[in-house]
Parts: C-alpha cells; sequence; structure tokens
C-alpha cells in the first residue's frame, strides 16, 4: 500500500527533545529558535527529513511552526489544526491560535526585556522575515541566521531524498520546455531581468517536463533553478538523480551539484526575479540588491491548464470516479459496525490500484468517523482506528496521482441513520457547494471576491468552517498548487484553466464532521440572451463526478434550482461513471442517483 497507518509521531517524544533543544540554545546564547515546518524550497510538503517541527513537538499537520523560549514553547497552528493540535502535543508546549496571534506579538509579550531569537536562514524564506523584523522593530527582541539547533540533537535523522526525476511526456504535459523556457524567459526580457530564481521543485518540475518521487504523495524532485534570459537554465540538483532522463533536458540546461547554488546566485549580475514568499532568507541576503520581488515566473503560467492538461485531468477524474464508486458500494453492503476507518482506506486505494496510471495517491486519506470526522486533516493510525458506528458520519478525503493528472475528492458518508442536526448541516454544506458550482462571475475577480458564496447557507444558520472554500490543484503535481486560491485571504485573479477545489464543510468537535468536494475548472462562461456582450464572464466546469449521499439532505430546504442542479449532476455520474463499473457497482450508482 502507499498509506500505512503507524504512529510517526508521539507527544511524549516531545519534552527531551525541548530540553535538549533548550540546552543548545544556552550554549550559543539564544533566548528562542523557530522550528518552521518547511524545507530549503518552502513549499507545502516536505521530505522525513525535514518534518523537523513533528519530531520536536509531535505536531503533525501541513503548516505551522514552534517558536521555543527558554521557558514557554509555542506551537502556531491555523484554524484547520486547532483539534488535531490538542492531541498531538505534550503539556510542554502552548498552542497558539495563528494568524490571530502572531508571532512578532508573542514574541513581544514573552520577551518584554528584549533577546536573541535564532533561525536557520534556508528554512525561512525572505517575506517571513522581513515581516516578522518589522513587528519587532521596537521590541528589543533580535532575530538572528543561525545554525540549525534541531539538526544538532536528530542524531537519526533520515537522509535527503534521491528518487530518480522521470519525463513528463509531452501527450500530457501539452507544451515542450523548450517552449515553456522561451517563453518565460521573453516575460523577462520585456520586463528588464537577467534571470528568476526558481526555488519550488513544483515550478521547476513544470517547467522542465519532469517528476519525481522526493516527497511523498507528491510527484517532485527537488532542485533550484536559475532562468535565464535567453531560455537556458542552471540547474541545481544531484546529478544522480537525472540519469534516468537521458538527453530530455537538451543543451540549455546545465545540471550543477546543490552545493554549488549560493556561488552561483553570488555571481549573478541582476536584476533576478525571485519570489519573496519562497526564497530562502539566505539566497535573498547573497542576491542583496540585485532581487527583484515579482513572484515566480512559473506560478501563473504552471496555475493555467492548457487543453492536454485539462483532458487528462478530466480523464484521471472518470476513473478516479469509479474507483469511488466501488468503494462506497462496497461500504454500503456491509453490516454496520463491521467495518472500521482502516478497512475504509484499504479498500479505496485497492479500487484505485486497479488503474494502471496511478503513481501515488495524492495526499493520506482522510477516513474521519464520529468525533474523528471533525479532525479536518485526520490521519488514521493503528491506535485511532475506529469502528464506523450507527448514527456517526463519515468524512472520506482521498485523490489519486494518475500520469494524466490529480485527483482531489471528498464525500460525506452517513452509517446508518444521522442526527437531524448533521442533516441539516449537510444540507446547508450542500447548498455551498452548488451555489459554487453554478456561480458565473466577471474575468478580473480573486477568489477573495467570491468564496463567501460557498459559505453563504452556513452563515445564515450561525455556521462556518476555518479552511478556505478550496485551494488550486496541479496537474500530475501538487494536489495544493498556487498562487489560485478559494480563500479570503487570495488577491489572484481567476483566469481560463485553473483548477481549484470546491469543498466548503462544517465541524463540531467531539461529534462529527462534513465535507463534500468538487474540483472544478475555470472557463469563459457562454453568453446568456439579453446579457451585456462587452463583459467578459467566467464559469466553473465540474471535473469530479461521484454521487453525493442523499440519504444526508434534507430535501425540503433545498430550492427546485439547487434540486434541479443535483438532479443533472448525478444524471452526469450515471452516464459518465456507470459504464466503468462492475455490475453490482452499477446497480448500487443507479438508486445512488435516482432524482430526488
Amino acid at each position: 500500500m502507499f498509506q500505512s497507518f503507524e504512529v510517526t509521531a508521539r507527544p511524549e517524544q516531545g519534552p527531551p527533545r525541548l530540553v535538549a533543544l533548550r540546552d543548545e540554545m544556552s550554549k550559543d546564547a539564544l533566548d528562542g529558535f523557530l522550528i518552521p515546518r518547511a524545507d530549503a524550497h518552502q513549499g507545502e510538503y516536505v521530505a522525513p527529513c525535514d518534518e523537523r517541527l513533528a519530531w520536536v513537538t509531535g505536531f503533525t499537520g501541513s503548516a505551522g511552526f514552534c517558536a521555543a523560549l527558554r521557558d514557554i514553547a509555542g506551537v502556531f497552528i491555523d484554524g484547520r489544526y486547532r483539534t488535531q493540535v490538542k492531541s498531538q502535543v505534550a503539556a510542554d508546549y502552548t498552542p497558539v491560535p495563528w494568524p490571530d496571534v502572531s508571532l512578532g506579538t508573542w514574541l513581544e509579550e514573552k520577551l518584554p526585556n528584549g533577546g536573541i531569537v535564532g533561525f536557520d536562514p534556508w528554512l525561512h524564506s525572505a517575506g517571513q522575515i522581513e515581516t516578522l523584523e518589522k513587528a519587532l522593530v521596537k521590541t528589543g527582541v533580535t532575530m538572528r541566521a543561525h545554525e540549525n539547533l534541531v539538526d544538532r540533537i536528530w542524531h537519526d535523522r533520515p537522509a535527503p531524498p534521491l528518487a530518480p526525476a522521470k519525463i513528463h511526456p509531452l501527450e500530457f504535459a501539452g507544451e515542450s520546455h523548450d517552449s515553456k523556457r522561451a517563453r518565460i524567459a521573453e516575460e523577462l526580457r520585456e520586463d528588464d531581468h537577467k534571470a528568476a530564481l526558481i526555488t519550488l521543485p513544483d515550478a521547476l518540475c513544470w517547467l522542465l517536463n519532469i517528476r519525481g518521487a522526493d516527497i511523498p504523495r507528491n510527484p517532485i524532485a527537488q532542485g533550484f533553478a536559475i532562468l535565464h534570459d535567453n531560455g537556458a537554465v542552471d540547474l541545481f540538483m544531484e546529478a544522480s538523480k537525472l540519469v534516468e532522463l537521458g538527453d530530455h533536458l537538451g543543451s540549455d540546461v546545465k545540471v550543477h551539484p546543490p552545493s554549488d547554488l549560493v556561488s552561483a546566485v553570488d555571481d549573478l549580475t541582476g536584476p533576478v526575479r525571485v519570489d519573496k514568499g519562497t526564497i530562502p532568507f539566505v539566497l535573498s541576503e547573497t542576491l542583496g540588491d540585485r532581487a527583484v520581488f515579482a513572484g515566480d515566473p512559473c506560478a501563473l503560467p504552471k496555475a493555467r491548464k492548457n487543453d492536454a492538461e485539462i483532458a487528462g485531468a478530466a480523464a484521471a477524474h472518470l476513473r478516479d470516479g469509479a474507483a469511488i464508486v466501488e468503494l462506497l458500494a462496497w461500504l454500503d453492503a456491509q453490516p454496520i459496525a463491521t467495518v472500521r476507518e482502516t478497512q475504509v482506506v484499504s479498500k479505496l486505494e485497492a479500487f484505485r490500484r486497479n488503474d494502471n496510471a496511478l503513481q501515488d495517491i495524492s495526499f493520506e486519506t482522510i477516513a474521519g468517523s464520529g468525533p474523528n470526522g471533525a479532525i479536518m486533516h485526520y490521519r488514521v493510525t493503528d491506535e485511532t482506528d475506529s469502528l464506523l458506528q450507527d448514527g456517526q458520519l463519515i468524512v472520506l478525503d482521498s485523490g489519486g496521482q494518475y500520469l494524466d493528472g490529480t485527483t482531489d475528492i471528498t464525500r460525506t458518508i452517513p452509517i446508518g441513520t444521522p442526527p437531524k442536526d448533521a442533516a441539516e448541516a449537510f444540507t446547508r454544506v450542500l447548498q455551498g457547494m452548488i451555489a459554487m458550482s453554478r456561480l458565473r462571475w466577471p474575468e478580473g475577480l480573486a477568489g477573495r471576491d467570491i468564496e463567501a458564496i460557498g459559505r453563504m447557507p452556513l452563515w445564515l444558520a450561525g455556521q462556518d468552517f476555518d479552511h478556505g472554500l478550496g485551494h488550486g490543484v496541479g496537474a500530475f503535481l501538487s494536489v495544493h498548487e498556487g498562487p489560485q486560491r478559494l480563500s479570503r485571504i487570495s488577491h489572484v485573479p481567476l483566469e481560463v484553466g485553473m483548477i481549484l477545489s470546491n469543498e466548503p464543510g462544517y465541524y463540531r468537535e467531539g461529534a462529527f464532521g462534513i465535507r463534500i468536494e468538487n474540483l472544478i475548472v475555470a472557463q469563459i462562461a457562454p453568453e446568456l440572451p439579453g446579457a451585456d456582450t462587452h463583459r467578459k464572464m467566467l464559469n466553473w466546469r465540474t471535473l469530479t463526478f461521484a454521487p453525493i449521499d442523499v440519504r444526508l439532505i434534507v430535501t425540503d430546504m433545498l430550492t427546485q434550482t439547487e434540486r434541479a442542479w443535483l438532479n443533472t449532476y448525478h444524471a452526469e455520474v450515471a452516464e459518465k461513471i456507470g459504464p466503468r463499473l462492475s455490475p453490482a457497482a452499477k446497480t448500487w450508482l443507479d438508486t445512488a442517483t435516482a432524482p430526488i
């Protein structure tokens, strides 16, 4: 299996490691040290050797950091993890609701007489340190770039990944890497930039049409690149990872050992385009005033999927949808209180593995029943594995990495008879998902401008959820992709070809969770009779096809328009997925997609 269920971190491991870390702080006259969940590439996902935050604290979420001071250690987590962190860290650590409480404010309060706080300059971006130093300017607290103290005490730290890179075929990429490099180099010349520093591995892999396996669940190869204004690339990656590429990279891409990166950056004449949010502080300091903070030049081209990438994603979703339906039909056939969460995860992966194009799952499958469903990023282990009980809901959030696309789908399923308040909340979540799916909007709007559409039915009932409505998704790349988001903090205009998730939810701690998620792609909306033809409009095309459980719907709460959308969607599910199923699953699907 791709997924395992072992416990990877325990709360009791944290306190002695914190003691050892504080000993190192004392040796180096530091009053604090920052431990982010980050690597030198500043991506969301990290290799086991970079799981420093989990190793020190026990917290395994995908975002957060620890500020370890001599008498307090704050674990900063956002709304997705405020339930999870309670069970993962020992009492020696203090959860801090972030970004409600900023690190600067917290340090000012905890170090009222000032102090020196160390940080690894490879693991923090230039933007992060700039923001923090501005917040601390009048506090007497000083930030100091420093050797990583965690690495001093982590004696059995895993080795860095060296998985081989592979060619991403043109039939799936839709554009050669020669064309991509030339296109972005032209943009650099137009802006009078001599080069761009590429730090995010998914951007690098997209640019060069390669994929890798350095990060679990993410088909990326870690490395850095300098893209010059003539289209040439200096690639800083271990040569052993590139042996299977043959002559794919060509003569315009020169490979260098990663140890040469700093000197190569130092030799650049500038101006050099960099992304302030992802460039490691050490490289920003190396560039000095030669750095131009203009964003990663690959970010938007990568987000705007071309026809081949969209076609691949659509095809992958149909095959993935068939696996989902086989699982749902199997689950429905099992007697109540006979199935455990781990069995659901294993069975779903087995159905997905029937597709030879599957390379991995796209993230650890979330199968949270009852109270576990309220933990937004719940990962079942052998110790937390629960039996699905009558009256519970199970949140099933999963996806696959296929050669032609990346999938991500969530369905919430009732076990037996669901509580009335859970069904009402589910219906509101569904109404929000339908509202976003039906939306038309003027070109130029960003995620922050439309995200509330998916929350309104919950808001009207005094309910909400503490995660964004949707994230970008890569093309056989990271399942979480920027810069596009359906979020109140996203300023990036939504454009044709961008794939995003549409996933409103509701969570009641200690009771249940609800989430419904489809992937959608932005496209030019057809003109409406009598509409203002001078205003270009966009709308969504749904990529995900799997039934939404009607047993959780309070049908009287739905409008006629909402009911019509659901019936039309279910008719498409039956048409597109039905022919791909086993006879038993096809029979189940016919019932599950019957009109309401």
